[in-house]
Protein backbone atom coordinates (compact mmCIF):
# COMPACT_ATOMS: atom_id res chain seq x y z
CA UNK A 1 0.00 0.00 0.00
CA UNK A 2 1.31 3.25 -1.14
CA UNK A 3 2.19 6.11 2.12
CA UNK A 4 -0.82 8.39 0.77
CA UNK A 5 -3.40 5.19 0.58
CA UNK A 6 -2.35 4.40 4.43
CA UNK A 7 -2.79 8.22 5.02
CA UNK A 8 -6.22 8.15 3.42
CA UNK A 9 -7.31 5.12 5.47
CA UNK A 10 -5.91 6.90 8.92
CA UNK A 11 -7.88 10.21 8.06
CA UNK A 12 -11.03 8.05 7.30
CA UNK A 13 -10.90 6.10 10.53
CA UNK A 14 -10.41 9.04 12.85
CA UNK A 15 -12.48 12.00 10.87
CA UNK A 16 -15.85 11.63 12.85
CA UNK A 17 -13.44 12.05 15.56
CA UNK A 18 -11.47 14.91 14.16
CA UNK A 19 -14.46 16.74 13.74
CA UNK A 20 -15.69 15.86 17.30
CA UNK A 21 -12.30 17.37 18.39
CA UNK A 22 -12.17 20.42 16.27
CA UNK A 23 -16.38 20.97 17.19
CA UNK A 24 -15.84 22.62 20.70
CA UNK A 25 -12.85 24.55 19.96
CA UNK A 26 -14.22 26.19 17.23
CA UNK A 27 -17.65 26.44 18.29
CA UNK A 28 -19.49 25.48 14.95
CA UNK A 29 -19.94 21.65 13.68
CA UNK A 30 -20.12 23.12 10.22
CA UNK A 31 -16.76 25.12 10.80
CA UNK A 32 -15.00 22.07 12.15
CA UNK A 33 -15.66 19.73 9.27
CA UNK A 34 -14.23 22.47 7.16
CA UNK A 35 -11.14 21.98 8.81
CA UNK A 36 -11.46 18.78 9.07
CA UNK A 37 -11.22 18.55 5.24
CA UNK A 38 -8.27 20.91 5.21
CA UNK A 39 -6.18 19.14 7.46
CA UNK A 40 -6.95 15.97 4.92
CA UNK A 41 -5.19 18.08 2.30
CA UNK A 42 -2.08 18.52 4.29
CA UNK A 43 -2.01 15.35 6.02
CA UNK A 44 -2.89 13.22 2.21
CA UNK A 45 -0.07 14.81 0.14
CA UNK A 46 -0.24 14.66 -3.49
CA UNK A 47 2.94 12.84 -3.98
CA UNK A 48 4.61 10.91 -1.61
CA UNK A 49 6.52 12.54 1.08
CA UNK A 50 10.11 11.00 1.92
CA UNK A 51 9.68 11.29 6.31
CA UNK A 52 6.41 10.26 7.14
CA UNK A 53 5.09 11.05 10.60
CA UNK A 54 5.86 8.27 13.37
CA UNK A 55 2.75 8.51 15.32
CA UNK A 56 0.21 9.40 11.65
CA UNK A 57 -2.95 9.60 14.18
CA UNK A 58 -1.26 11.89 16.52
CA UNK A 59 0.40 14.37 13.58
CA UNK A 60 -3.74 14.26 12.09
CA UNK A 61 -4.93 15.58 15.85
CA UNK A 62 -2.56 18.39 15.62
CA UNK A 63 -3.46 19.51 12.31
CA UNK A 64 -6.49 19.87 12.96
CA UNK A 65 -5.66 21.71 16.32
CA UNK A 66 -3.23 24.22 14.27
CA UNK A 67 -5.36 24.76 11.96
CA UNK A 68 -8.43 25.31 13.96
CA UNK A 69 -6.34 27.95 16.45
CA UNK A 70 -5.56 29.72 13.49
CA UNK A 71 -8.69 29.92 11.94
CA UNK A 72 -9.72 31.97 15.21
CA UNK A 73 -6.96 34.04 15.48
CA UNK A 74 -7.57 35.12 11.92
CA UNK A 75 -11.66 35.65 12.80
CA UNK A 76 -10.57 37.42 15.90
CA UNK A 77 -8.13 40.35 13.64
CA UNK A 78 -10.60 40.55 11.09
CA UNK A 79 -13.56 41.42 13.44
CA UNK A 80 -11.30 43.51 15.06
CA UNK A 81 -13.48 47.13 15.16
CA UNK A 82 -10.74 49.95 12.85
CA UNK A 83 -11.55 52.42 15.46
CA UNK A 84 -10.37 50.75 18.64
CA UNK A 85 -6.86 50.87 16.36
CA UNK A 86 -7.36 55.35 16.38
CA UNK A 87 -5.22 56.99 18.62
CA UNK A 88 -7.01 58.87 21.22
CA UNK A 89 -6.16 62.14 19.79
CA UNK A 90 -7.64 61.38 16.56
CA UNK A 91 -11.08 60.81 17.95
CA UNK A 92 -13.34 64.11 17.99
CA UNK A 93 -14.24 64.85 21.60
CA UNK A 94 -18.08 64.98 22.01
CA UNK A 95 -19.47 68.40 22.38
CA UNK A 96 -20.80 69.99 25.37
CA UNK A 97 -24.30 71.20 24.93
CA UNK A 98 -25.16 74.65 25.69
CA UNK A 99 -25.88 73.83 29.34
CA UNK A 100 -22.84 72.45 30.24
CA UNK A 101 -21.19 75.46 28.75
CA UNK A 102 -23.14 77.68 30.70
CA UNK A 103 -22.41 75.94 33.99
CA UNK A 104 -18.55 75.89 33.00
CA UNK A 105 -18.83 79.32 32.66
CA UNK A 106 -20.16 80.12 36.21
CA UNK A 107 -18.25 77.75 37.64
CA UNK A 108 -14.91 79.70 36.01
CA UNK A 109 -16.55 82.91 37.27
CA UNK A 110 -16.88 81.76 40.73
CA UNK A 111 -13.39 80.31 40.76
CA UNK A 112 -12.24 83.56 39.53
CA UNK A 113 -14.24 85.36 42.28
CA UNK A 114 -12.73 83.31 44.93
CA UNK A 115 -9.02 83.54 43.87
CA UNK A 116 -9.19 87.35 43.60
CA UNK A 117 -10.28 87.08 47.46
CA UNK A 118 -7.00 85.54 48.56
CA UNK A 119 -3.74 87.04 49.18
CA UNK A 120 -1.71 87.53 46.84
CA UNK A 121 1.36 85.57 47.47
CA UNK A 122 -1.69 82.69 47.91
CA UNK A 123 -3.22 83.61 44.26
CA UNK A 124 0.46 84.06 42.28
CA UNK A 125 1.12 80.84 43.68
CA UNK A 126 -2.03 78.81 42.83
CA UNK A 127 -1.76 80.94 39.26
CA UNK A 128 1.50 79.38 38.84
CA UNK A 129 0.76 75.62 39.88
CA UNK A 130 -2.53 75.27 38.47
CA UNK A 131 -2.19 77.64 35.10
CA UNK A 132 1.18 78.06 34.42
CA UNK A 133 2.22 73.92 35.37
CA UNK A 134 5.34 75.54 37.46
CA UNK A 135 7.27 73.54 40.10
CA UNK A 136 6.49 74.22 43.45
CA UNK A 137 10.79 75.04 43.75
CA UNK A 138 10.15 77.43 40.92
CA UNK A 139 7.13 79.19 42.82
CA UNK A 140 9.14 79.47 46.14
CA UNK A 141 12.36 81.04 44.64
CA UNK A 142 9.69 83.43 42.79
CA UNK A 143 7.80 84.61 46.43
CA UNK A 144 10.71 83.94 48.26
CA UNK A 145 9.09 81.46 50.73
CA UNK A 146 10.13 77.70 51.77
CA UNK A 147 8.76 75.47 49.36
CA UNK A 148 6.77 73.60 52.81
CA UNK A 149 4.84 77.12 53.16
CA UNK A 150 4.02 77.60 49.09
CA UNK A 151 2.92 73.67 49.23
CA UNK A 152 0.59 74.77 52.22
CA UNK A 153 -0.87 77.91 50.82
CA UNK A 154 -1.38 76.31 47.67
CA UNK A 155 -2.87 73.57 49.24
CA UNK A 156 -5.25 75.76 51.48
CA UNK A 157 -6.56 77.57 48.73
CA UNK A 158 -7.35 74.45 46.85
CA UNK A 159 -9.22 73.00 49.94
CA UNK A 160 -10.86 76.27 49.99
CA UNK A 161 -12.09 76.38 46.90
CA UNK A 162 -13.16 73.13 46.71
CA UNK A 163 -15.63 73.37 49.42
CA UNK A 164 -16.92 76.54 48.48
CA UNK A 165 -17.98 74.85 44.82
CA UNK A 166 -19.10 72.03 46.81
CA UNK A 167 -16.63 69.76 45.52
CA UNK A 168 -15.16 68.02 48.50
Amino acid sequence: MKGSDSRSVIFLAHRAALIEYATPILGSRETAEDIVQEAFLKFVPPRPAADAPEQPAAYLYRIVRNLSLDLLRRKKLESRDPLDETSYWAVPRPEASPEQNALLRDDIRQIAAMLAEMPTETRIAVEMHRFGGHKLQDIAAHLGLSVATVHRMIHTALVDIAKRTGRE
